[in-house]
């Protein structure tokens, strides 16, 4: 499943990841925060939708994504 960045605000067009809580490889759970995005007003948790495991981080810390960009992929449960 791609995890990609929701929209924050009416007026936010872009986030910067500060920082990942989890690494590739890491199990994750639904719900569990697992990044941490910056904008110029707030400072947010992304929350993992789905259990599995972090297999791929796109966005690095540092990076700067657009609302709908893809920050990671999570591999689900067979």
């Amino acid at each position: 499943m791609e995890l990609r960045l929701g929209a924050l605000a009416a007026d936010i067009e872009y986030a910067t990841i500060a920082a990942w809580r989890k690494q590739e490889g890491d199990s994750v759970t639904a719900g569990e925060p697992i990044v941490e995005i910056e904008t110029d007003k707030v400072t947010e948790e992304v929350e993992a939708p789905v259990g599995g495991t972090l297999a791929e981080i796109v966005a690095i810390e540092g990076d700067e994504v657009k609302v709908g960009g893809l920050l990671a992929v999570i591999e689900e449960p067979a």
